[in-house]
């Protein structure tokens, strides 16, 4: 449930005088908005980004282009907010629920992850979601964390700022010795082993931007719950999923993948307003954790405080989305990009990302100096090739790219590679253009 502004800040007399105003200016953003283009054809579709035209991009995956309708919502927001701060946000965030724009983004969200409207925390990235999760769940001293050493900084960071809190351990196994041979099957024994008796959550990452690969998450959460089966519920080990370079590039319905918490970024693959992102959790997940940030969009919170008492009934997902003010016309515009992948299609465009990067795949393999990192089989990869050029630090291949007007990225992790990503505004010829440059290099 959403707070009501004439009880959380306003008077009720200011509210009262100019109530339908923010209503009307609402209702002008809607109205001005221009209906979903078609994007049947790729060419349509690549024409929604404002990309330099001279470069080859190839880090798409990075932080997003915004493409046209999003831009197209954010600049809708900003002029009715620019036009009447107050009374927008009044009526967007606090008034009624049936003017919430919070909770209209995340039906967008539902009906593309598959789940439920109230199962969905709203944040600023993959960062804070970790976070929140991490730091929620009522970690103990003699509980384990299980992460890999494959996962990113602040998967490792979020989960050693919790632990050195809450007294648990952390513990960190590696899932393959090289992720080019990697299998679903050995990965799946990895995390079997892995797992002992004081593990209480098992970090992952969906598709890791190290090496490319992408994690049977499905299989893994189907392995940790034969392991619960046998266990005291409290003694349950729950699975956290990094999943930013897996949602708006993977066909698979997020609510089905088996995490009990999914957490990422929608700035990157989704395309949605930079400083956006989700967790999503069933509702008895969601009762496991504690909130760590005071929320701006769960009523009994707000009752609570003032009656100077404790909240009633189980933690929920309004509770764990951060409050305070932010740029609302990056958040509000967030259900325009998932609308946008729904009109596309998502097995459309995962077919699309997985040709393109296959092709990036083949065309890397046919090169004598060139050392791929990325799985071949598009089971195990999504839409980031990583690479090595013999002779060549990563950085500097890059930089040679670059100099070619190919943008490429170097993976930042202790040991990195160069990247080559393919996404929706790119072209088979651009993968071959990008592919002749290595060669170029590499020769």
């Amino acid at each position: 449930m959403t707070l009501s502004r004439r009880e959380f800040i306003a008077t009720n007399g200011a509210l009262l005088g100019a109530a339908a105003l923010p209503r009307s200016l609402l209702a002008e953003v809607e109205a001005r908005s221009a209906p979903m283009p078609a994007l049947k054809d790729w060419g349509q579709i690549r024409r929604q980004f404002r990309l330099t035209p001279e470069y080859l991009h190839f880090s798409g995956f990075y932080i997003a282009s915004h493409p046209q309708p999003v831009r197209a919502a954010i600049e809708n927001f900003r002029d009715v907010l620019d036009a009447n701060p107050f009374l927008t946000v009044e009526n967007g965030m606090f008034e009624s629920e049936a003017q919430n724009l919070q909770d209209k983004v995340c039906v967008d969200v539902a009906a593309y992850l598959g789940g439920k409207p109230d199962e969905i925390a709203l944040t600023p990235n993959t960062t804070t979601g970790l976070a929140l999760v991490y730091h929620g769940l009522p970690l103990q001293p003699g509980d384990e964390v299980l992460v890999t050493t494959h996962d990113h900084v602040v998967h490792h960071e979020a989960i050693r700022l919790s632990t050195e809190r809450n007294g648990a351990s952390v513990r960190k196994i590696k899932l393959f010795d090289e992720a080019a041979n990697a299998s679903a099957d050995a990965i799946v024994s990895r995390v079997r082993e892995g797992i002992g008796p004081k593990t209480r959550a098992l970090g992952i990452t969906w598709v890791h931007s190290a090496t490319g690969i992408r994690l049977p998450v499905r299989q893994i959460a189907d392995a940790l719950g034969e392991i619960n089966s046998k266990r005291d519920e409290k003694e349950h080990v729950v699975l956290v999923v990094d999943g930013v370079h897996g949602i708006g590039a993977v066909d698979a319905t997020i609510a089905d993948l088996g995490a009990d918490f999914f957490c990422a970024g929608t700035h990157k693959w989704m395309f949605a307003p930079r400083g956006t992102g989700i967790v999503w959790a069933r509702t008895q997940n969601w009762a496991r954790l504690r909130p760590l940030i005071p929320s701006f969009s769960d009523l009994e919170l707000y009752n609570a405080w003032k009656e100077q008492r404790p909240a009633r009934g189980p933690n929920v997902a309004t509770r764990m989305s951060p409050g305070g003010f932010l740029a609302y016309e990056h958040q509000w515009a967030m259900g325009t990009a998932f609308r946008m992948h729904q009109q596309i299609g998502r097995e459309r465009i995962a077919a699309r990302i997985a040709e393109l990067n296959s092709r990036c795949k083949e065309g890397l393999a046919g090169i004598a100096k060139v050392r791929q990192h990325t799985p071949r089989a598009p089971a195990l990869s999504a839409g980031i090739c990583c690479f090595e050029v013999e002779g060549i630090k990563p950085v500097d291949v890059v930089k040679q790219l670059l100099a070619r007007k190919v943008i490429a990225s170097t993976s930042p992790y202790a040991v990195t590679y160069a990247r080559l990503s393919a996404g929706l505004m790119n072209t088979p010829e651009q993968v071959d253009k990008a592919v002749a440059a290595v060669r170029a290099i590499a020769t």
